[in-house]
């Protein structure tokens, strides 16, 4: 597999987001990645806002697309690290960063999710069935 540079990462993983297509969007990751979230302990009701793999994060992004059908990011910076790659991107509720960590095949083996919304908002929002 190609490994791509950070830019064309995140031009492709937000690309991948914006056609709301989960394949497109999973074919970054690692079969048995792990992503972290905020919103993962209330859609998938996960204490420690932890998924692992493929099949469990399809489960939440599913529901998280179904809440929001008109879910669009847009790249605000991207920023370089040693096997990693953090996205700042604005999101339809408000500013988010990703940070993304990659095995040797270029592929996505960690994700951590950060949102600039006060938890008690963001949470109040989606139990609201309002959207993420």
């Amino acid at each position: 597999m190609e490994i791509i540079s950070s830019q064309e990462f995140a031009n492709e993983w937000v690309e991948a987001w914006n056609s709301h297509d989960i394949d497109k969007i999973l074919a970054h990751y690692a079969d048995d990645f792990e992503m972290t979230s905020p919103i993962i302990n209330v859609i998938e009701n996960e204490p420690k806002g932890k998924l692992i793999g493929k099949t469990a994060v399809r489960r939440y992004w599913e529901k998280a697309l179904a809440l929001n059908p008109d879910l669009h990011f847009d790249i605000i910076a991207v920023f370089s690290g040693v096997e990693s790659v953090v996205i700042h991107y604005q999101g339809h509720r408000g500013l988010s960063a990703e940070v993304f960590h990659f095995g040797d095949d270029g592929k996505v083996i960690k994700s951590y999710a950060h949102y600039s919304q006060c938890e008690e908002v963001l949470l109040s929002k989606i139990r609201g069935k309002e959207g993420i």
